[in-house]
């Protein structure tokens, strides 16, 4: 089985992870901004840790379980975050968004952009019904991604996962594949390649 295709959006390239990305994932991801924003990203980020991540990629992929794509300039081609769909479940045709951009490309639209891109891959490709995403209720950043993404705001839940020994709120977001068709006139993906 091939892996996933390379997703093109206007500016950037959703392509597989491959090792050669360990050392900036870890840089980027690393970075405690980063990090403390997201529920699953070590800090401090430990050696080793970015390529037993990758290597998980494909496996993932090819189980139906995940579809995770490292984010990239179109142009300069230099690693600006990650996004991808985990959490697949076919039964009940649903995924969990998630995402991260490096702080020096923030405020750039490149999650929004990315995320856009994986939600209409998740309908598109996927076929799914339903795509959801959480976020850390102090991180209202991502919560405006989601908005302009087409979500629809759904819950806070107080207090519902621990960070570093801290529980934290947490907003969900969703979009069903109906209304991410009704509001989505100009496709998000310009071009599929296979590599």
């Amino acid at each position: 089985m091939t892996g996933p295709p390379i997703l093109v959006t206007d500016r950037l390239l959703l392509r597989p992870f491959t090792l050669a990305d360990a050392p900036e994932v870890q840089r980027l991801a690393g970075d405690y901004e980063i990090a403390s924003r997201t529920l699953e990203i070590p800090y401090p980020y430990p050696d080793g840790a970015a390529e037993n991540w990758i290597a998980t990629q494909r496996s993932g992929f090819e189980q139906g379980v995940h579809v995770v794509y490292a984010v990239a300039r179109a142009r300069e081609g230099d690693l600006v975050g990650a996004v991808g769909l985990v959490e697949v479940n076919r039964r009940h045709g649903r995924a969990e968004l998630g995402y991260w951009v490096a702080r020096p490309c923030r405020g750039r639209g490149y999650a929004t952009e990315a995320a856009r891109a994986m939600i209409e891959y998740g309908f598109s490709i996927l076929e799914l019904h339903r795509i959801y995403a959480m976020h850390l209720s102090r991180n209202p950043a991502s919560g405006r991604v989601m908005e302009k993404c087409g979500m629809v705001h759904e819950a806070h839940l107080r207090e519902h996962d621990r960070k570093r020994g801290t529980f934290e709120d947490v907003d969900v977001w969703g979009v069903l594949h109906d209304e991410w068709r009704e509001r989505c006139t100009v496709p998000a993906i310009r071009e599929f390649r296979m590599h």
